[in-house]
């Protein structure tokens, strides 16, 4: 049912150049501006980054910080690193370097070893710089391994489908990891475009579902919004949620049973990514030993 001035948080403003309110990969459609170096955290911005880039900002600091360890211990006096003198400027630094990568890893082989008071000092400093890094990346590896996330697929497309005596709106989704997740909650929300007082204004509703959870998730579900008369969809045709800019916005809540936390996945289909007249196909079957079977890359498949 719709409530008059319903604002979910995405806000009821709309403009000719927005695009969606929610992205295929779940994200908002928000950017920030005007923050300072206050509201910069580096935990949160590497524990949600990419595995590349995390990768790449793990091995692109171990090396900077070599480098410039390497660059003190070159510009002492070559008697402060024993076994570190080279007959080159370029054998003098990459001997500081090697030296600098076993003490920050606290490796020590031995073959170069900090001999004048200078290098003495550098060297304990880096040791310690070395511990306390190593622990800061293993605590953020750590914690982007174990942290809990639902990886539920949705199929590529809604389709408006047979239902009973009518049509329903459908989509459909799968857990595509292995793991076991329970007691999924699904919500979903109508966004529309209408005209008042000469202005543009997004209004949302809430859409009334022929199931709004299942206990469990071993195989897909279909997730189905009867088009009734009391539906916002009753006798729309494609043309008019095209125009009206419909967007549908949808929340699955689950619970992981191998982490024991609630996860959650957003996602939304725009108007011109609902088809017509079709319904899905199977996406399991059962195998000639009786188990079932999913195809994930069935998920969206048509018949």
């Amino acid at each position: 049912m719709r409530t008059p001035g319903f604002d979910p948080g995405l806000t009821q403003q709309f403009t000719a150049a927005f695009r969606r309110v929610i992205n295929k990969d779940g994200s908002f459609n928000v950017h920030r501006r005007g923050g300072t170096w206050r509201d910069v955290h580096p935990y949160l911005h590497l524990i949600n980054m990419s595995w590349p880039a995390f990768l790449f900002m793990l091995f692109a600091g171990y090396a900077a910080a070599n480098t410039v360890f390497a660059a003190a211990y070159f510009t002492m006096d070559p008697g402060q690193l024993q076994g570190a003198d080279a007959s080159t400027a370029v054998g003098r630094f990459l001997n500081g370097f090697f030296f600098s990568a076993h003490t920050l890893t606290t490796v020590g082989y031995g073959n170069i070893a900090p001999k004048g008071l200078a290098a003495q000092i550098v060297s304990s400093v880096e040791a310690l710089v070395g511990v306390l890094g190593f622990a800061v990346a293993t605590g953020l590896l750590f914690g982007r391994v174990s942290r809990p996330s639902a990886r539920i697929g949705f199929s590529e497309t809604m389709v408006v489908a047979p239902y009973q005596d009518g049509t329903s709106l459908q989509f459909r989704v799968v857990n595509r990891r292995p793991n076991s997740l329970m007691e999924l909650e699904a919500r979903v929300m109508l966004m529309t475009v209408d005209i008042v007082e000469g202005q543009p204004k997004r209004n949302y509703t809430l859409l009334r579902l022929e199931r709004e959870q299942v206990l469990f998730f071993p195989l897909t579900w279909t997730i189905v919004h009867p088009i009734d008369s009391e539906s916002p969809l009753w006798g729309k045709t494609a043309e008019e949620l095209a125009r009206k800019q419909v967007e549908t916005l949808i929340m699955i809540k689950a619970y992981d049973d191998t982490f024991s936390q609630t996860v959650r996945a957003r996602h939304s289909y725009r108007h011109d990514e609902i088809v017509w007249g079709r319904k899905f196909a199977p996406a399991f079957f059962v195998d000639n030993e009786g188990d079932m079977v999913v195809e994930l890359r069935k998920v969206g498949e048509l018949a």
